[in-house]
């Protein structure tokens, strides 16, 4: 029933209309969202397309990225405009990946989950220390399945830590569907929310979402090869960690 639910397009549409006009105002006015590279998102395929990026917020970021793609499909290119008259008719043929228990964690991240979310499970619990090698079966089933119709975006370090390594998941996607990667890279979310994307700690932050051309890519390269690179395409590997780029601000350093 629940699956039914998230694959029905005018649930979708409900969802992404009232999660939109709830956040437009926190990206358009209390602070300032930037797009970049949106001549990329419309030269795409109507299906088979990864967005990978790093992560700053549970749900903010993810949010943020679906108000862009109705934004552009409406003719918006680098801001979303004064009036989210797209969130009428919004785009939808997108969809996330999550961690299972983050989005049955209450019932706000089970609401946004109706806009098109595909729960995995970690490879790595903290609390348990759990650790599993690659995906879960039928956790590929379901990414395959929705990457055959969709655009599907995934956060590859799986944590909201600057810096974090990849996993190695993504890589073993790629190379089973062949998708069109598509390396996102944002900033300023750490500082305009929390870690969860659901409260506004700052407001006249900068957010910027640049997204980068499509990745040439050998698709039977070894997955750390092409992880290696997902990583570098979206400046969380060690070469930007030692740059400094693109630093995480925690709370406390915001309020102090």
């Amino acid at each position: 029933m629940w699956e039914r639910l998230v694959n029905y397009s005018l649930v979708r549409k409900f969802v992404h209309l009232v999660v939109g006009l709830f956040y437009w105002p926190r990206l358009s006015i209390i602070n300032k969202l930037r797009i970049e590279g949106a001549e990329h998102v419309r030269k795409l395929p109507k299906q088979n397309v990864l967005f990978v990026s790093n992560h700053q917020t549970y749900f903010a970021d993810v949010i943020t990225f679906f108000a862009i793609f109705s934004a552009i499909k409406w003719g918006r290119k680098k801001s979303l405009g004064p009036i989210p008259y797209y969130l009428l008719n919004p785009f939808t043929r997108i969809q996330y990946i999550a961690a299972a228990e983050t989005m049955h964690s209450n019932w706000i991240a089970r609401f946004f989950l109706l806009a098109g979310g595909i729960t995995v499970k970690r490879t790595w619990n903290e609390k348990s220390k759990e650790v599993r090698k690659g995906l879960d079966p039928s956790d590929t089933r379901k990414i395959t399945r929705a990457l055959e119709k969709s655009w599907i975006v995934t956060f590859p370090q799986g944590t909201t830590a600057p810096f974090a390594p990849g996993r190695k998941g993504t890589a073993i996607i790629i190379r089973y569907s062949k998708p069109v990667v598509v390396p996102v890279v944002i900033s300023g979310f750490s500082r305009a929310f929390n870690k969860t994307g659901l409260k506004l700690l700052k407001r006249g932050t900068k957010l910027t979402v640049t997204f980068k051309a499509p990745l040439e890519l050998t698709y039977n390269e070894p997955a750390d090869v092409i992880l290696e690179k997902v990583m570098d395409a979206i400046e969380q590997s060690k070469h930007y960690m030692t740059e400094g780029k693109h630093q995480w601000v925690s709370p406390e350093a915001i309020n102090s």
